[in-house]
């Protein structure tokens, strides 16, 4: 099991040790904070009463097919043009 290590750093100092990463660090660093920033979107979203109103609502449409695909919807528009 790896070590966890918490510690605080100003914002100015965690851009100095970002600064000193090489690409493929930076790139990785990326990956993780992007991973964890979806998942508090998707918690918040979760929580959030017209989030989850929304989503039923469009849950209810797909169930009885009031829904079009994205080939579907862009074809519709090509032949309105």
């Amino acid at each position: 099991m790896p070590a966890i290590v918490k510690l605080q750093l100003s914002l100015e100092a965690f851009a100095e040790a970002i600064s000193s990463l090489n690409l493929e660090e930076k790139r990785q660093l990326q990956e993780i904070i992007e991973q964890q920033i979806f998942e508090a979107e998707e918690a918040l979203y979760s929580d959030d009463v017209e989030t989850q109103a929304e989503i039923q609502a469009v849950r209810a449409e797909y169930a009885v097919g009031e829904y079009a695909t994205m080939d579907e919807y862009l074809a519709k528009r090509l032949n309105q043009e």
